[in-house]
């Protein structure tokens, strides 16, 4: 099910492995489901469920803390990834996502804090919060409670919105410009 979809996105298709002991599947790709998985998958969750949503791109110790708190407001944490064409549309530069939605969802689906990972193709993942309704919403600090999208109406159904201050000062796109210079 979330193997076949993960292997389905990543480029190149089936595995390049040609030995003859096959190597079992890492569990945390069962963490992976489709958007119209979620649903019933969500529904099995104990609560409070928090979600939070980024591009996530290439994962650094600011992001890992920042999940980490995040799954600490909750009983788990759904994570929902910008699609690769998502990405494209924020204006992060156009070299942009560097690694592919199926290898993000991966990365982060090895998280321990990380209860399940998905996706989305909107600008926002709003229609995604309306379907699940988690019970906490969470973004980074350079998000204020009022500009988080879902936050009114996570509020409405009796949910929080929190924003979590950085504890580690890094950005990805600061990495990649340091980078470029190098």
């Amino acid at each position: 099910m979330s193997v076949r979809l993960v292997r389905n996105l990543e480029r190149g298709g089936a595995s390049s492995y040609t030995g003859n002991v096959p190597f079992a599947t890492p569990s945390f790709e069962t963490k992976i489901y489709a958007p119209e998985e979620l649903t019933q998958r969500t529904a099995a969750l104990s609560r409070p469920l928090v979600f939070t949503n980024g591009v996530f791109d290439i994962l650094h110790r600011g992001h890992v803390t920042y999940l980490a708190q995040a799954r600490i407001l909750g009983a788990g944490l759904l994570v929902a990834v910008n699609s690769d064409a998502s990405v494209r549309k924020l204006s992060k530069g156009p070299d942009r996502p560097i690694n592919t939605l199926a290898d993000r969802m991966a990365v982060l689906a090895a998280l321990e804090a990380v209860t399940l990972v998905t996706w989305f193709e909107e600008d926002t993942p709003l229609a995604l919060i309306n379907r699940i309704k988690p019970d906490v919403l969470v973004k980074g600090g350079d998000w204020s409670i009022n500009q988080i999208v879902g936050g009114t109406e996570v509020k409405s159904w009796g949910g929080v919105v929190q924003s979590i201050p950085f504890a580690h000062q890094h950005s990805t796109t600061a990495t990649l410009a340091k980078a470029r210079r190098s």
